[in-house]
């Protein structure tokens, strides 16, 4: 196994730095063991979710081989972590385009495998992040001296890098017993080193922020970025060690793919902005969906947000989603602060089949009230807000992976300073708001897409044209990118 914390894309790490990462390492060891000499079997088991939607199958780790085996030329593994919705997101996203373009995609949770000491020191940090999340949104000091530079400076620095190379050696045995030529997409940077680690030989890292890290560095793997203002700023590794002018990364490691989207999301684009300006002309009501982040933080806007839409609700000017992902108590402390809440919704709770047909019919349909939806199964939680993005006018959220998704979008607050990136590139391409960084600003542009005439025509407008352009296309030229690398192995 090579010893990536030692130097980084030529960039060699002080002793200093390098003897943290090690301890940081070594400290996992002594909590949750090393299991390297551990056999991993793995089989592969249909995915019951969003199997049927993505023809996605769930890579699990249990004893014995399964019925089903891996598909070494058209297989494709899609790495991830739950760590917040994000992740799980851009890997369906992955996963959708490779079944379009007739690939088959395999579901890999690092999170997932119990009693591996890749998954137990994944969750331990996992818990910690969304511990941090949640703190940040109810302290302002919290959040101006320990979150935000945490998440925009802490994690920039290419020596976290080091730290996060040695600790992903611990995870590299889950992918032990898998066959070395299958691809690899990793949307989160772990799964990313754990595959180099491992030796896999065809790894795509496919970057989610717009803010360089080197947090998402895993050198050995091709790196993907959804910008060309995240391009140049990973290129030259920028600011990673503060003004100190680091050795770049080579042009074969990384690449510009666009927007991480699913085909689901794409193949009826047009028609979806078509309704949306159609609704807006005919005065229906203006479908605002509002969908909670993994870590399930943002429970006090919300709480405003629909306060002021009440009104607009009661005349027939609105109409709202609130997705809460698997987070009932948040709709539970909703509808004890809002006492009206609950007899002015629809609830589709953890009943999949009805959220399916309430999405399916929105897209043509008459949408009146509120409408909330709770799911307590990860994959459904999270994929609930992508079926419902197509019916909505605008989705509310904050500028985390949801940036780049092709509906309007209305920014609230973001949680961590890398966030603020994703809706500065969305309000420049013209598909989302400018930030809304307190109450009154997110209620002022709640006000100008109900009031104004061309707002959200706009928005629309910009959404077909980015299409056309191709900015939309960045997951399936991900999954083009982990099967050239394939081609391209072959050949050698």
């Amino acid at each position: 196994m090579t010893d990536r914390a030692k130097i980084i894309f030529g960039n060699v790490m002080s002793p200093k730095d390098y003897a943290g990462a090690v301890k940081s390492k070594e400290k996992f060891i002594r909590k949750y063991g090393d299991d390297s000499g551990k056999p991993h079997p793995v089989k592969l088991q249909d995915n019951e979710y969003i199997g049927d939607i993505l023809g996605v199958r769930d890579i699990r780790i249990c004893e014995g081989t399964g019925d089903i085996p891996f598909d070494t030329e058209k297989g494709v593994i899609v790495g991830n972590i739950r760590m917040g919705f994000g992740h799980y997101r851009i890997s369906m996203a992955m996963a959708s385009a490779a079944h379009a373009l007739g690939y088959s995609p395999y579901w890999m949770d690092l999170n997932s495998f119990p009693e591996t000491t890749c998954t137990k020191v994944i969750a331990s940090q996992n818990d910690l992040y969304s511990l941090g999340s949640r703190i940040s949104q109810k302290s302002k000091l919290f959040n101006r001296f320990v979150w935000e530079p945490v998440n925009y400076e802490l994690f920039r620095k290419i020596s976290y890098n080091a730290s996060d190379q040695k600790n992903a050696e611990l995870m590299a045995p889950v992918f032990s017993e898998i066959p070395k030529d299958i691809p690899v997409v990793g949307t989160h940077v772990w799964p990313a080193q754990a595959a180099v680690h491992a030796g896999m030989k065809y790894v795509v890292n496919a970057i989610p922020d717009n803010w360089p890290m080197a947090l998402h560095l895993s050198e050995g793997s091709l790196h993907t970025v959804q910008t060309h203002y995240a391009y140049q700023g990973y290129r030259i590794l920028n600011g990673m060690r503060g003004s100190e002018i680091l050795n770049p990364m080579d042009p074969g490691s990384l690449i510009f793919t666009g927007h991480y989207v699913d085909h689901e999301l794409l193949f009826e684009l047009e028609e979806d902005c078509e309704r949306r300006i159609r609704r807006k002309e005919e005065g229906k009501p203006m479908r605002f969906l509002l969908t909670i982040g993994g870590a399930g933080a943002q429970k006090e806007i919300f709480r405003d947000i629909i306060k002021h839409l009440l009104p607009a609700i009661r005349d027939k000017k609105a109409a709202l989603y609130v997705n809460v992902g698997d987070y009932r108590s948040v709709w539970d402390e909703l509808s004890r602060e809002i006492g009206e809440l609950s007899s002015l919704s629809v609830s589709h709770f953890d009943d999949w089949k009805d959220t399916l047909s309430f999405a399916r019919e929105a897209l043509t349909g008459e949408v009146e009230g509120i409408h909330a939806f709770w799911h307590q199964n990860i994959f459904e939680a999270v994929y609930a807000t992508n079926l419902l993005m197509r019916s909505c006018d605008v989705l509310v959220t904050k500028p985390s992976e949801l940036s780049f998704y092709p509906v309007p979008k209305l920014f609230i607050k973001r949680i961590g300073g890398h966030e603020q990136w994703g809706a500065v590139h969305s309000a420049e391409i013209g598909d989302g708001t400018l930030e809304c960084r307190d109450i009154p600003h997110t209620l002022q542009m709640l006000d100008m897409f109900l009031g104004d005439e061309t707002f959200l025509k706009e928005m629309c407008e910009n959404i077909v044209h980015n299409k056309a352009a191709g900015i939309y296309d960045g997951a399936y030229n991900v999954i083009k990118a982990a099967f050239g690398l394939k081609a391209a192995g072959k050949t050698e």
